[in-house]
């Protein structure tokens, strides 16, 4: 088995991730391509936990703006974030992976309840755990949910699943001159207003340390790559060493 510098990971998913070239909803075949590439990464041996957005079905932002409560908005958003887990529950036990979701808000026909020690039991017994319903509270997104539970479970780094190939200084797809980044700190994100992820995720990894690497998953075999180390993707630490060798803090 190849070595991997990562024990414990946490992959998040945009709900876009889902639906493929399709303008809403779930697409079959890329739900299908995620599993494989999450089971990939499984057989390497890493204890793997997701969180997965719902932009695809729900944006709680925009319906905020067509004159729907915001909290209320941001509930239906959880309970798309449900829906994406669920879909990718089955797509990766029909590859075989024991999985588990675990949702903030209760429903237990569905999902079990969030309960942190049992998640951490679950992938300490080979188990792929989902993480649905973002925290439970409005005004959270699902990125602060990922860096919130990444935290709880002592994952070793974040992994954010994506359609470019990193972190750049403007969007790539708009801007050809847009500068990518190979590795950065946390005040650079957050300095710049670069869209890695929200203010409050980039601030919850900075506080514990946790390292966000941001790679292209619909380049297959990619997500496997970046646990087994190689440079893919842009990576956001607490400090950068300069060409000196310096230690540079954020």
């Amino acid at each position: 088995m190849n070595k991997t510098i990562y024990k414990r990971v946490l992959l998040k998913l945009s709900g876009e991730a889902l639906m493929g070239e399709k303008g809403y909803g779930i697409d079959p075949f890329t739900v299908k391509y995620m599993a494989e590439e999450i089971k990939k990464a499984y057989q390497l041996g890493v204890e793997i936990a997701v969180v997965i957005g719902g932009g695809n079905i729900w944006r709680g932002s925009e319906a905020e703006a067509q004159g729907i409560e915001r909290a209320t908005a941001d509930y239906m958003g959880m309970l798309a974030t449900v829906i994406n887990a669920l879909a990718l529950q089955n797509a990766l036990e029909k590859q075989e992976v024991d999985t588990r979701v675990q949702s903030a808000i209760e429903m237990r026909e569905l999902a079990e309840p969030y309960i942190r020690r049992k998640a951490i039991r679950h992938l300490e017994k080979g188990r792929v755990v989902i993480f649905a319903a973002g925290t439970g509270n409005p005004y959270f997104t699902t990125d602060t949910a990922a860096a919130l539970r990444a935290i709880e479970i002592g994952a070793d780094v974040i992994l954010k699943g994506t359609k470019v190939d990193g972190i750049y200084s403007s969007d790539p797809v708009k801007d050809s001159k847009a500068k990518k980044f190979d590795i950065l700190t946390y005040m650079d994100v957050i300095r710049n207003s670069l869209r890695v992820m929200d203010s409050t995720a980039i601030t919850l990894c900075m506080d514990n340390n946790l390292p966000i690497v941001v790679f292209n998953i619909r380049k297959p075999d990619n997500l496997k790559k970046v646990i087994l180390g190689e440079k893919i993707g842009s990576i956001v630490l607490k400090e950068v060493k300069n060409d000196a060798g310096i230690q540079e803090e954020s």
